[in-house]
This record gives structure tokens, C-alpha cells and sequence, in this order.
């Protein structure tokens, strides 16, 4: 599959000049580190990431604009793969046009189903063992989805983001386990549960344990609030999970000098603070990035209810 999904990124940036256009552009984005109680986040400077950040995810205007990732919708240059996963559900593997990834997929249903990741994580991991050169990646409807109403992972390829790419030291480092295999960050800006385990069905029981406790410690109309990362390495599969509080930090809405067009989801908590703005870019800071973070993340006592 690996083989198959890269023919089909490299087709697509022979045959559709939008994609090529903007991963060409990858070449000249900017990129700056800032180090956060100790760990690594780079900040990416994107312009072509603005329909994302800036997306508007409210029921009106979901229901007035077509839905992007349903096959009838495609542009006729977006070709894809059909995947269907053991238990039967089926997705289209897609490169996404608006990369931040040099490698950047998109993998929606084929239905036209809500953003809900309960049921469908062991679909994650299942692709993640086929996938092995790419991270996987969910964002939930309030957190970062720019497509709440059409169920999608998107995938991008390894060792861009720094939990993937230095999880091995970080476990070793920061970690503290809290159970068979599962770990906590007691020292992350971002509250975060990592998951490592040749089990990938054993992940999948934690994972809607987790996510029905979450439901009952902080009860939600749509999902719990929730981000995750997925990969397989060396035999051992890696599921992030970061339970959230909040859709957009307080900056996103702020005016002036104090806003800050920032709209965190995966990537961002994973390690790379997308800013498609070049404003943005030039003045964040390490003290933005961690209050940012700890706006967007449930709070320590939510967590610690979690774990318990």
C-alpha cells in the first residue's frame, strides 16, 4: 500500500496543477523551533494552510457549501484508492491539495457520515499497519476538523512531527506509565496519553474505554474533544490521544496585535504549529505556543479524573 499511495501522490502532482502548485510551495515555507518546557515544536509558516485554519465550521455554513470530500464533489483532477477496512467500512484514499505534509493524504469515508472516531479507530490502526511510512492522524468536529460533517483521517509521512519522529527518547525521557503500556506526559504543555503496544486490538479496548469515561467526566452534545496520532514502528503500534477543552485558543479571536490566526489540531499538539500568515509567524512565541496549548487542553484535574 505504501508503494501504491506514493504512485498515486506523484500522478497527481504530474496531472493536477492546484496540488502541484502547492507542494511545490512546500519548498519555500519557513520554519523556526522554539523549545516548550522541554520539548521541541517548530512553526511553520503556510499560506496555503488559510482555508483550513481559517475554515468556518458552524452549522449554517456547513449546510450551505457542497461537502468537499464526497466522491459526487471531487474535482475531476482528484483521483483515489478505495480502501475498505476489516469491519467493512470503506474510504477513498486521496492526496489532499493544501499540504503541510511533503507527503499529505486525505482518507475520507465513502459515506457521507458525521466526524465521530468511536468504532472506527481500529480502522486507524489497521491502516497505520499497511501505511508504515506514514503517520496517521483525527481531528474531532470541534477540534481543528475543517469537515465535521464528513467522517476523514488525513496521514502524512514520517519523521515530520517531533512526538513521532523522537517518541522512543520522549517515553524514555518524559514518560510515566500509567497502566500496560500506557503512558502520560506529567511535564507536557499539552495534556497527552500515548499508547504503545504490538496489540493493536488491545489499543482499540483502551481507546473506546477512554473515550466513554471522557464522555461521562466531560459530556458533550457531539464527541468528546479529542485529537489522535497513529503509526506502526517496529512492530509496535503508537496511538496519541489529547483530550481537549476547547475548539480555538482566546488569540484566534482576539483583535489587533493580539490575534493570532491559529486553529490547533493534530499537528499542532503533535509538534508543528501551522501559521499561515506571515504576522503570525514572525512573533510567536514559546510562552504563546504553551498558552495556547493550555487553553485548548483539558485542564489537570479533568486528565487526572481520566486516568483514575
Amino acid at each position: 500500500m505504501n508503494d501504491a499511495v506514493k504512485t498515486l501522490l506523484k500522478e497527481q502532482l504530474q496531472e493536477w496543477d492546484l496540488a502541484a502548485g502547492n507542494y511545490a510551495a512546500l519548498d519555500t515555507v519557513k520554519v523556526k523551533e522554539l523549545v516548550v518546557d522541554g520539548y521541541t515544536f517548530k512553526v511553520q509558516f503556510n499560506p496555503a494552510r488559510i482555508l483550513s485554519s481559517a475554515a468556518k465550521v458552524d452549522p449554517k455554513s456547513i449546510k450551505e457549501r457542497k461537502c468537499f470530500l464526497c466522491l459526487a464533489h471531487l474535482p475531476a483532477e482528484q483521483k483515489g484508492l478505495p480502501y475498505t477496512a476489516p469491519g467493512g467500512n470503506a474510504y477513498t484514499i486521496l492526496c489532499n491539495p493544501y499540504p503541510i505534509f511533503k507527503q499529505h493524504l486525505t482518507i475520507p469515508s465513502v459515506q457521507h457520515i458525521d466526524q465521530r472516531i468511536s468504532g472506527k479507530v481500529g480502522d486507524m490502526l489497521e491502516l497505520a499497519g499497511y501505511l508504515t511510512d506514514f503517520l496517521l492522524f483525527y481531528n474531532g468536529p470541534q477540534c481543528g476538523a475543517s469537515a465535521p460533517d464528513h467522517f476523514h483521517f488525513q496521514a502524512g509521512n514520517k519523521g515530520f512531527l517531533p512526538i513521532e519522529k523522537d517518541i522512543e527518547k520522549i517515553l524514555e525521557d518524559k514518560g510515566k506509565v500509567i497502566g500496560n503500556g500506557i503512558y502520560k506526559l506529567p511535564d507536557s504543555p499539552v495534556q497527552t496519553f500515548i499508547y504503545k503496544s504490538e496489540d493493536a486490538a488491545a489499543i482499540e479496548k483502551w481507546f473506546e474505554g477512554i473515550y466513554e469515561q471522557f464522555q461521562k467526566v466531560a459530556p458533550s452534545e457531539i464527541e468528546p474533544m479529542m485529537n489522535i496520532l497513529c503509526w506502526k514502528a517496529n512492530e509496535h503500534f503508537y496511538l496519541v490521544v489529547y483530550p481537549r477543552r476547547a475548539h480555538r485558543p482566546t488569540q484566534f479571536f482576539a483583535d489587533g496585535d493580539a490575534n493570532i490566526l491559529i486553529s490547533p489540531a493534530s499537528i499542532d499538539l503533535g509538534g508543528v504549529f501551522i501559521t499561515p500568515q506571515q504576522k503570525d509567524f514572525d512573533k510567536i512565541t514559546a510562552a504563546e505556543i504553551k498558552d495556547i496549548l493550555q487553553q485548548i487542553s483539558v485542564t489537570p484535574d479533568t486528565f487526572n479524573k481520566l486516568i483514575k
